[in-house]
């Protein structure tokens, strides 16, 4: 029977140990905190600092920390996840209704100013989130907005990546001579648009509806600037109240008001939303993600 040579299995295992290295690497670095963070809501205070960090607690335990973390405040955490779901949902609603015309209007159309129209959305939505947050407080403090709930549904809604998505979707993946026969038939603009490119354009709606839900989640900056009072914050800010409340992170509580074990399970409830949302939208990003990456 031949045999392979050990110059020639060498070249095949170099590649396979390449690929197991990084795998392992991605495995420490992103897995298991993951997984440390999903235990430690099991465990009290005491199982996290002295037990095994992968061990488990026990259910009855995850129940206690459930019951004090929903105590805090008298259920200050379901009240800021429900805060932070009106604040996404209605933000979601208007931007959709925003940036999908805007990106069809950019795409499918020409006019005057079509080009810096679209220099500045590229110019915005290249700018980090934090930089727009001073000159947005001036704005919305001088219409009187501050401490309501439009002071963040308002800039939540301003979405400029959604309708430059939306532009590149319109551009390369739908035939502009298809929209060109429904207006020979007779189809007005906006006909054209309610009834041929819209239904085409699934799932770059979907693309930009989870990004701007995501965007609009986990903004923690712009809530923490514009609303004062807890029962308005989002769940974000929530969780940075929460962890000021822990003593082993602010030496200054004089009480023990939250534990570790809490406040991960605190961390928990704030990203779930996120994960369900991903996994009903998941075919819907895969197709929208790669919607114009070829043509025939």
């Amino acid at each position: 029977m031949p045999t392979s040579s050990p110059r020639r299995l060498v070249p095949r295992l170099v590649p396979r140990l390449l690929t197991g290295s990084v795998l392992l690497v991605f495995l420490v670095f992103f897995v298991l905190p993951v997984l440390w963070l999903v235990l430690a809501a099991t465990k009290t205070d005491q199982q996290l600092v002295h037990g095994s960090p992968l061990s488990f607690g026990s259910l009855h335990t995850l129940r206690a920390n459930w019951d004090a973390l929903t105590a805090f405040q008298d259920n200050a955490v379901l009240q800021w996840l429900g805060n932070s779901t009106l604040y996404a949902l209605i933000s979601l609603v208007i931007t959709l209704c925003v940036a999908v015309p805007a990106g069809y209007a950019l795409a499918m159309t020409e006019f005057r100013g079509r080009h810096a129209l679209l220099v500045s959305t590229l110019v915005v939505m290249l700018m980090p989130t934090a930089t727009l947050v001073v000159p947005l407080f001036l704005e919305i403090n001088a219409v009187r907005l501050i401490g309501t709930m439009w002071s963040i549904i308002l800039p939540y809604s301003f979405y400029p990546f959604g309708v430059y998505l939306t532009y590149i979707y319109f551009t390369t993946a739908v035939p502009k001579d298809l929209l060109a026969a429904a207006r020979m038939d007779g189809c007005s603009e906006f006909g054209v648009f309610r009834h041929i490119a819209l239904p085409l354009a699934t799932p770059v709606i979907a693309l930009v509806g989870f990004f701007s839900f995501v965007a609009n989640w986990t903004n923690y900056f712009l809530p923490y600037v514009m609303l004062p009072e807890s029962g308005q914050m989002p769940i974000q800010v929530g969780v940075g109240t929460l962890l000021s409340n822990v003593p082993s992170f602010n030496p200054a509580v004089g009480t023990l008001a939250i534990e570790r074990p809490q406040l991960a399970l605190a961390t928990l409830v704030a990203i779930t939303p996120v994960l369900i949302v991903f996994l009903f939208a998941q075919r819907f990003l895969v197709s929208g993600m790669l919607a114009g990456a070829t043509k025939e």
